[in-house]
């Protein structure tokens, strides 16, 4: 059986933005790219050694309809919310939340010697926008890390199956593959994926090509959007490389996005954020 190889169908690098109450990070999707991204919302990438950038963090806002899961390679994040959970995301550790009906959180990043690490948001489809909100917090030691080719290849899963290996959350809405990959210097790696299902990275250190050719490259703090074959291809370039990777089937519903609210009607949104006004927003106790 031939495979086929993934092509890069779009580079996206992202741009700077302020978010919170004064972050500064790079908003690397958003709300122009929700159909190709599809079931995929946004990726927010942040990477600083100045606390001064981002510990004024994200007070207390809502979200509805989706679900959030914060990777944090380095730093430290408290959070807390409306469910009454509150704690630290730390070096190698990932929070997944699900918004559903509706939950209020804050997050607020500590000063570290390095923040970095990215928020991706999901979308829930229609029947699933309204369950019940849950939060989970994975630590480093329940994320399982593979190694291969002789140390050559690592990965983390995060969510998903990789190999054989369960990841540290399988979603209870919509499954998700995400991946933490790293390759040494001019190692390739392969991976066999669903034809149809959105498959995009963003690249977090060095560079390398996605065809066996050499003419599909990118490089460092690129997102990178790939076709629908079967097969993910890619080579390190000569300082290595370390990605994100994110897979999932697209839900193709209509998306009407208010902020931190991701609906399917405006109407929706209308009803999400009068019943913030009249303190009926939190559905659930």
């Amino acid at each position: 059986m031939t495979l086929t190889l993934r092509k890069i169908k779009r580079i996206v690098r992202g741009t700077p933005a302020i978010d919170g109450a004064g972050v500064r990070l790079v908003r690397v999707i958003g709300g122009g790219d929700v159909e190709d991204f599809d079931p995929f919302l946004m990726l927010d990438a942040f990477d600083s050694v100045n606390p001064e950038e981002y510990i004024k963090g994200f007070p207390y806002h809502p979200h509805r309809g989706i679900e959030t899961v914060t990777y944090l390679i380095r730093g430290d994040i408290e959070h807390r919310d409306s469910l009454d959970n509150k704690g630290s995301i730390r070096d190698g550790e990932c929070q997944w939340m699900t918004a559903g009906s509706g939950i209020v959180h804050q997050e607020m990043p500590q000063p570290a010697a390095h923040l970095l690490g990215a928020q991706l948001w999901v979308n829930l489809p229609k029947k699933h926008k309204m369950v019940l909100p849950k939060y989970r917090g994975l630590t480093a030691d329940q994320i399982p890390l593979v190694h291969e080719a002789g140390r050559s290849v690592s990965v983390k899963v995060l969510s998903g199956d990789y190999h054989g290996t369960s990841g540290a959350m399988h979603g209870d809405y919509i499954d998700i593959l995400y991946l933490d990959v790293q390759l040494k210097p001019d190692v390739f790696w392969e991976l066999k994926t669903i034809p149809g299902n959105t498959l995009f990275i963003y690249i977090l250190e060095g560079g390398a090509q996605f065809d066996r050719e050499g003419d599909q490259t990118a490089g460092e703090k690129s997102a990178v959007l790939f076709d629908n074959a079967d097969t993910f291809f890619v080579r390190a370039g000569p300082r290595g490389v370390r990605f994100l990777l994110m897979s999932g089937a697209p839900i193709k519903e209509p998306v009407a996005w208010g902020g931190p609210i991701v609906m399917n009607t405006r109407e929706e949104l209308e009803t999400a954020f009068r019943e913030l006004e009249n303190g009926t927003f939190i559905k659930h106790p």
